[in-house]
């Protein structure tokens, strides 16, 4: 596969086409050419060190909202790798772990990161190439971690000669949340992420003169959305630091977007907060949301605050690349398809193909409602190094002969050719703040801390897009919790931990002798 086929090929065609403009804002604007450049010296230094260590194509990236951060994954796409995001936000426990997992031999590491390395890097045995591309001097750190190959700013080179990769390369691989306790990586291909910018590029018409939004953390992979749909048409990644992710109304202005993307939970905080008042976006020409429901009273609210911008819900998990389904609100017809509060996920992107099936993986009848599934060039490679957790997400159909995702997502298609409705998950999987998270996960973290066999996690209160937070019950007598929420702030990132732990001498039981959650649910509601 040519250079100019993989997923950096849009960005380096734009910077081909405008060097001058800035590419990305954050912490001021940094053009095309520049941005290229700094790529370019980073993919030199990825292929010279990986050619000398075994390994997957894999470079980890561990930044965070800096200019470092963008660079280090164009310079791992330039140098024909896929990237894995890091972040220090999260435990360093988990950050450990992800890294580790990946068997990533090149690590790129902004200033901000650094206090972190240490931390990281204890208890691993492989020999990494650490690239600080803000760090004059690493002679100090060369001493303090000899075993590791240690790289600074002056040790960088250009490269005229940028590496391919073929369709089905990973173009980057991102952890989600996983039932079992352990995190699951998503192989994301160079063609699945392709096939999304095209077609997104055409659908909203972008250009070189749009600002888009960076909200999402790069571990999220809404990200990609905002960096290779913008850089494919020339456009500038407008990138919040943490401090202006708070007041994200003064933001949209301040950076002059064009384009908002964000999870709905934004758009809920900016409405409880009276920053969704008449008028006050109208440099906004497109909005959009995805990564959990989206109530129809903010949508109705985002019109007013931005009257000129059309409004999208976009829907779709990792393993279907970034989104898959979209629909557009129409100020007329739109209220009467609104089903329980929640704005429709509408239809398939291009190409793409959705079914709604029952139990048995059989197509319900039209009108019934059932899991979504899905297939198409978006459809993903499955899971990092799990080929039976791949086997039972991705599955054939009776009579198919497509592989496709089982999403876990309960749907309904509208009447008469309406659009996909969306009704809740049918598994413990909930979104907290649009991230996915599988309570198996949290409950399987709870037991190793307390040494408590009963646990369970459940997410509340709910709202119409999730849940606002994790509540915890254990099986035994009261104790103290603080130790216990201490030990898994190390292991879970913060909108995983749960607010509060509840104890109880027995957890009541349904008729299959399972945990009752309905029960537990219950005892929340009574407390409210």
């Amino acid at each position: 596969m040519e250079p100019r086929l993989s997923l950096a090929a849009g960005f380096v065609a734009a910077a081909e086409r405008f060097p001058e403009r800035p590419a990305i804002d954050v912490g001021g604007e940094l053009s095309y050419g520049e941005l290229l450049h700094r790529a370019k010296c980073l993919a030199a230094t990825i292929q010279r060190e990986h050619s000398a260590a075994n390994g997957p194509a894999l470079s980890a990236v561990f930044a965070y909202r800096s200019q470092t951060a963008f660079a280090g994954i164009l310079g791992a796409l330039l140098a024909g790798h896929g990237y894995v995001p890091l972040n220090r936000t999260f435990p360093v426990e988990r950050t450990r772990l992800m890294l580790e997992r990946s068997q990533c031999q090149v690590v790129i590491i902004d200033a901000a990161s650094e206090p972190q390395l240490e931390a990281v890097l204890a208890g691993i045995n492989a020999r990494l190439a650490l690239i600080l591309p803000e760090r004059a001097d690493v002679s100090e750190l060369r001493s303090r971690f000899p075993n590791h190959r240690i790289f600074g700013a002056s040790d960088l080179c250009d490269v005229e000669s940028l590496q391919g990769a073929t369709p089905d390369a990973i173009a980057y691989l991102l952890f989600t949340s996983g039932s079992t306790g352990q995190p699951k990586g998503v192989m994301v291909s160079h063609h699945n992420v392709r096939h999304y910018v095209d077609y997104v590029s055409r659908r909203y018409g972008f250009s070189s003169q749009d600002r888009l939004s960076q909200t999402f953390d790069m571990t999220f992979d809404l990200s990609a959305h905002d960096m290779f749909v913008g850089w494919q048409n020339g456009a500038c990644v407008c990138c919040p630091t943490a401090k202006q992710l708070i007041k994200p109304g003064a933001f949209i202005n301040d950076a002059r977007l064009s384009v908002w993307f964000s999870v709905p939970s934004t758009a809920v905080f900016m409405r409880r907060f009276g920053v969704l008042k008449p008028g006050m976006y109208p440099g906004l020409r497109l909005s959009l949301f995805c990564g959990e429901a989206l109530p129809v009273e903010v949508v109705q609210q985002w019109l007013q605050a931005a009257p000129n911008s059309i409004i999208e819900n976009i829907y779709g998990p990792t393993e279907l690349t970034i989104a898959c389904t979209a629909y557009r609100w129409d100020r007329e017809k739109s209220p009467a398809e609104v089903e329980q509060g929640v704005v429709p996920i509408g239809e398939p992107f291009d190409g793409m193909r959705a079914l709604i099936v029952d139990d048995e993986l059989r197509v319900v009848p039209e009108g019934g409602d059932g899991e979504l599934v899905m297939t198409g060039p978006q459809l993903t490679l499955g899971y990092w190094q799990d080929e039976a957790k791949t086997r039972k997400a991705f599955v054939r159909l009776p009579g198919e002969t497509e592989t496709f995702y089982r999403t876990g997502d309960r749907v309904r298609k509208g009447e008469c050719g309406g659009p996909l409705l969306y009704l809740g998950r049918l598994d413990s999987q909930v979104k907290i703040l649009g991230h996915r998270v599988e309570l198996g996960e949290i409950e399987a973290a709870a037991r190793d801390a307390s040494q408590i066999d009963g646990a369970v996690a459940l997410g509340w209160p709910m709202n119409a897009g999730g849940a606002d937070g994790i509540e915890l019950f254990l099986q035994a007598d009261e104790r103290e919790t603080a130790t216990l929420l201490d030990q898994l702030r190390k292991r879970l990132p913060t909108y995983m931990v749960p607010r509060r732990v509840h104890f109880l001498p027995h957890f009541p039981l349904n008729s299959n002798g399972k945990y009752d959650r309905g029960a537990l649910l219950k005892i929340l509601r009574e407390e409210a």
